[in-house]
């Protein structure tokens, strides 16, 4: 347990948490919506700082992230707990405890997970498969300890995060996949728990501060599929973060409190993905799905083959520094 980051105290034992952008008044013994910050006695506390419960080793494009570092291998780490309740959440057993649940996790300090990182010849350590905005705390120490040992930091994140904390911790974040999971405010509010203009605004302030950014939307049937919508996602994709930003398109499949929806047909993702190229941007991936060439990455000068992925494998790199040897095209991204 350690005393939270961004807070202030309101009166009468409450405090008003400043780290995600839910900005919750939690009084005295209470917990955030994230249920891993806690008042005692007019104090917040992570509840959840050192205590970890997913711990692996992982290729980067997993994440995914496809421009940065490809084939290298990266040091996921999670604890307990989330700001956001999405009905559809794979990570559901880790990411929703409730109120009153004790905390579990492994003890580790940062230094542990730097060292554990350079021990497996990972490149990277990934704050991911819950938010890592609620454990900020551990996040930003490790992240200090992981550049100064040569390491890049990668979050993997609902984009809620507000301003300052981003700030605080922008210096040491290299990269970071943001989910935007829609473009409809009520959908959003009901599905996900969270605020479009504000997952908005953070993506656009995650863009200004130099992290590389790419995002990935998971394409529910009857949800987000609506051609409408898949074309309103580019369209902020391409006015906000740029062409260069890579988008994931993910196939989606019955888990959690969705198991009433079938799959995405192969089809809707394979259309959502020409809405993206329609659209102008450079570089629009199809996950979660296991045939054709929708992971690979082409040239978007000559639309060579430059990068050749089956699932989360590199099977060809054709990049010299950064650029298509046929026609010197600068590919964007990390390649180092």
């Amino acid at each position: 347990m350690k005393e939270a980051l961004f807070y202030e105290k309101t009166g009468d034992r409450q405090v008003r948490c400043g780290l995600c952008r839910f900005h919750c008044v939690i009084k005295e013994g209470g917990r955030g919506r994230c249920n891993a910050r806690e008042n005692r006695d007019g104090v917040l506390y992570s509840l959840v700082y050192g205590r970890i419960v997913a711990e692996n080793i992982d290729p980067v494009e997993k994440k995914p992230l496809f421009h940065f570092m490809p084939a290298s291998r990266t040091f996921s780490i999670a604890t307990a707990g989330c700001n956001f309740h999405c009905l559809q959440c794979q990570n559901y057993t880790i990411s929703q405890i409730g109120r009153d649940s004790e905390i579990h996790g492994i003890s580790r300090t940062p230094q542990e997970i730097v060292k554990n990182t350079v021990a497996s010849g990972c490149s990277s350590v990934s704050y991911t498969y819950t938010e890592p905005t609620i454990f900020y705390e551990f996040a930003l120490d490790t992240a200090k300890l992981a550049k100064e040992a040569g390491l890049k930091n990668i979050f993997v994140t609902n984009g809620y995060i507000c301003k300052e904390p981003l700030a605080g911790i922008a210096p040491f974040l290299d990269a970071a996949n943001i989910d935007l999971k829609g473009f409809d405010e009520r959908k959003y509010l009901d599905i996900f728990g969270a605020k479009l203009p504000e997952v908005l605004e953070s993506m656009i302030e995650y863009r200004k501060q130099g992290i590389w950014l790419e995002v990935t939307t998971l394409v529910i049937p009857g949800v987000n599929d609506s051609e409408t919508e898949l074309k309103n996602i580019a369209a902020f994709i391409v006015e906000n973060l740029g062409v260069d930003t890579p988008w994931h398109l993910s196939r989606f499949y019955p888990t959690y409190r969705m198991q009433d929806r079938p799959p995405t047909p192969v089809e809707t993702v394979r259309m959502a993905a020409g809405l993206g190229r329609k659209a102008g941007l450079h570089y629009v991936y199809e996950g979660n799905i296991p045939e054709g060439n929708g992971e690979n990455t082409c040239c978007p000068g000559c639309s060579k083959v430059l990068i050749k992925r089956s699932g989360f494998r590199v099977l060809s790199n054709l990049l010299e520094n950064g650029c298509c040897p046929d026609c010197g095209e600068k590919t964007a991204g990390l390649w180092e």
